[in-house]
């Protein structure tokens, strides 16, 4: 057999350096734009050969440490003897440029030479944990240039930056070169361009627009200086795009809102939350000033008339301006603060607004709109109730406004209603209006169970209840709670009661009938000597009117007893009946006031110029029955919350439950932290929680 081999000749070190070195002069001399012809490929080939085989060969004659080293010291020659002379030599904008040049020069010279060293990259250097080839020549210039020039290269760019903000037109793609050299010094990490360039040109432009800042807010304010602002803010973002790494966008912005539209911002606000004061002044005085009830109620109509004339001036110079910034719109909430968050002349703004509401909505209402004016008002309404905090105040008090007018047919328009439920339902979710829609929902159920009984009725001859009844059947959970009395009542209407249950317990023997005779109505004929009027009465009015069909005269304490009312129900009816206009009862003493020792008989010679009257109860305040309602619901939401948090933590401190507690509710009211730490204590009652046995501001979960 015979065997054979190639034998490759032994390079000694000088021998393939001076080589190595004779390229490095030639590419050194096409860099510098000398006369030189360009590389070939055979060149290539060969110097990349020589390097591989001097890296190969055994030892003692293996030279890659020799190489890695030589490598290192030919960059550091060609940059002190040819790149630092060049770029320090020069100034200001030739100084950048000369910078520019030599860094894609020099990059250019270290591509070149990283793919003739190849070899060392892919095998030596990774055994040896050595700085790449790459690094080597980045550090090399990091160390013996940019460390000279980038305090005078950082001062001439944020120079030009400052020009380009004053109005002057400036090279773009030199300033972005110079800071693609800052960025790329870093070798990937983004340590040098935040420390030598960005931090300067933040500061630089906090100071630039604090003058700007300083020097606007001594004119009197316009909305021109906020969309100035946002115009100077579109600009520092293009600038960004066009020549500073991106990650320095979010911190020039901040910059920018810090120092120009902070201070703007609060002038604003300032000057919003004057016309929000005054406006409320206007209405607590002229509400003090006015003697009825309906007059105030009016007053309170103008205000959110104008609150909301007032929001929609400042939102339509925001759409003219073109101004979207958030810190702008958060300035104008916070302006509207000092209305939508306090109460006036003792009403809270969500009474208020819901009350508007309820007057836009209404049959008979004051404001006289069109179709079309009434869908932008009510818009209007809803953007006024983003600012509000306790939008569940708000919900309790337009549930029990909306009852009514459902109950007793008192809309004005169907659509409009359910516009406005979608409208709050976009803006606040569906769990806000969930209820709402519930209702309006139920109300068309309860037609169809009212069509049902009555064919129950036509194909039961024998089934009379005596009197025509309509009843409407509503879901407990959609609707407001009524106070109402477990009322006797007379013989009449014991029986229509009995037909219907009879009726519903043919549908369904699982629900249970509960009825809220304070929300009933009756039409009765009032046999007077004069003449037959027939009355338009509540349930309750009712009942106590047939008690005298079979007395002519019945005490106070009789009434109470037949009926089972309440003293202050009793006191509140009597009185609609006997020291009202319409006097229907003769009270013995003729006095204003109802007391234990009346008596009363029906007023047979009553008369009106109508024959048919409706006889109106006392109104009842209803908000104090709706904060004590909006209290007990938001004591249960505090304890779901609570419970929530505790079962997926498991252990968490007093003030991280609390804070976090706040986070979750703070879109449907703004939790009193006195409230928090009840229902926290009441849960421990109650064993869902127990305190830590050492950290007392410690609790634990109990499964």
């Amino acid at each position: 057999m015979i065997s054979a081999g190639i034998c490759r000749e032994l390079i000694e070190f000088d021998q393939g350096w001076d080589y190595i070195q004779s390229m490095l002069t030639k590419i050194k001399r096409i860099l510098e734009g000398l006369p030189e012809p360009q590389f070939s490929s055979v060149e290539y080939m060969n110097v990349y050969t020589t390097i591989y085989n001097m890296c190969t060969q055994k030892p003692p004659h293996n030279y890659s440490q020799q190489l890695y080293d030589k490598y290192k010291e030919a960059l550091e020659e060609y940059v002190t003897t040819t790149v630092l002379p060049s770029v320090i030599e020069k100034h200001d904008e030739f100084m950048l440029r000369e910078l520019v040049r030599r860094w894609a020069n020099y990059r250019v010279m270290i591509r070149w030479l990283s793919n003739c060293f190849n070899f060392l990259d892919r095998f030596f250097i990774p055994r040896r944990s050595l700085l790449s080839l790459n690094d080597v020549g980045l550090t090399c210039f990091r160390d013996l240039v940019y460390r000279e020039i980038n305090v005078n290269a950082r001062v001439t760019i944020i120079g030009l930056v400052d020009k380009e903000r004053a109005g002057e037109q400036i090279d773009r793609a030199l300033v972005k070169n110079v800071i693609d050299v800052f960025v790329g010094i870093g070798m990937g990490q983004m340590n040098t361009y935040e420390e030598d360039f960005e931090k300067h040109m933040l500061r630089r432009a906090g100071e630039y627009y604090t003058r700007k800042a300083s020097s606007w807010l001594l004119e009197d304010f316009c909305f021109d200086h906020l969309a100035k602002a946002e115009e100077c803010l579109r600009r520092e973002r293009a600038r960004v795009s066009h020549y500073m790494h991106s990650s320095s966008e979010q911190k020039l912005v901040e910059k920018v809102q810090q120092e120009l539209f902070e201070p703007l911002s609060n002038v604003f606000k300032q000057k919003v939350s004057a016309e929000v004061k005054t406006l409320v002044q206007q209405a607590e005085y002229a509400a003090n000033n006015q003697a009825s009830d309906r007059a105030s109620g009016m007053l309170e109509q103008v205000l959110v008339t104008k609150m909301i004339e007032l929001h929609d001036k400042y939102m339509a110079h925001f759409e003219d301006f073109l101004i979207k910034n958030h810190i702008f719109h958060k300035a104008l909430r916070e302006a509207f603060d000092g209305f939508c968050n306090k109460s006036v002349s003792g009403n809270s703004s969500a009474q208020l607004l819901a009350a508007f509401c309820d007057d836009i909505l209404k049959k008979g209402g004051s404001q006289k709109l069109s179709d079309e004016a009434i869908e932008g008002m009510l818009e209007k309404v809803v953007n006024l109730l983003a600012y509000i905090s306790d939008k569940d105040l708000f919900a309790e008090f337009y549930r029990k406004k909306l009852s009514r007018r459902l109950l007793f047919d008192q809309s004005a328009n169907k659509e409009h209603e359910k516009s406005i439920l979608t409208k709050m339902k976009q803006q606040f979710g569906g769990q806000f209006t969930s209820k709402m829609e519930g209702m309006v929902t139920d109300l068309t159920l309860a037609r169809d169970n009212q069509t049902g009984f009555e064919e129950y009725l036509h194909s039961n001859p024998n089934v009379n209840p005596g009197m025509d009844l309509t009843v409407t059947v509503l879901t407990t959970g959609f609707w407001p709670s009524y106070k109402s009395c477990d009322l006797s009542l007379p013989a009449e209407m014991v029986k229509c009661v009995e037909v219907f249950k009879g009726f519903y317990e043919t549908k369904t023997k699982c629900r249970k009938i509960k009825w809220i005779y304070s929300l009933g109505t009756c039409n009765i004929i009032g046999r007077f000597e004069p003449k037959e009027i027939e009355l338009v009465v509540s349930t309750y009015q009712a009942a106590i009117l047939l008690l005298f069909n079979s007395a002519d005269k019945l005490s106070y304490s009789e009434i109470l007893g037949k009926l089972n009312l309440t003293h202050d129900a009793a006191v509140r009816i009597l009185h609609s009946l006997s020291c009202a206009k319409y006097k229907i009862l003769i009270k013995e003493p003729n006095a204003k006031t109802i007391s234990p020792n009346d008596n009363f008989e029906f007023n047979s010679k009553f008369t009106d110029r109508m024959r048919r009257i409706k006889i109106p109860l006392p109104p009842v305040d209803e908000r104090k029955e709706v904060i004590q309602d909006v209290d007990r619901f938001r004591r249960y939401a505090i304890d779901a919350a609570i419970v929530r948090i505790m079962k997926s933590r498991k252990v968490l401190g007093h003030q991280q439950l609390v804070m976090e507690c706040v986070e979750q509710l703070r879109h449907k009211f703004k939790p009193d932290m006195r409230a928090i730490k009840k229902q926290i204590e009441d849960l421990i009652v109650r064993d869902y929680l127990e305190r830590d046995k050492e950290n007392h501001n410690m609790f634990k979960y109990l499964a």
